[in-house]
């Protein structure tokens, strides 16, 4: 009789690459995360920007702190 299935030497090597593409993606990821987060603060001190301008022209006088 023979007895299908995997090795647990084949499990092992499944596991240790998976490990090592975590390994590989996982800062790449962290990186794409602090590239879009870096992106929406710039948008935002921009919109900011263009408010206080928007205010100074109605009112001569930026807005108090």
């Amino acid at each position: 009789m023979r007895q299908e299935g995997f090795t647990l030497i084949e499990l092992m090597i499944v596991v240790a690459i998976l490990a090592i593409l975590a390994a590989v993606s996982i800062p790449l990821f962290r990186s794409y995360i602090k590239k879009a987060d870096n992106a929406s603060a710039i948008s935002d001190l921009r919109n900011i920007r263009t408010l206080m301008e928007s205010y100074y022209a109605d009112n001569k006088e930026y807005p108090p702190l």
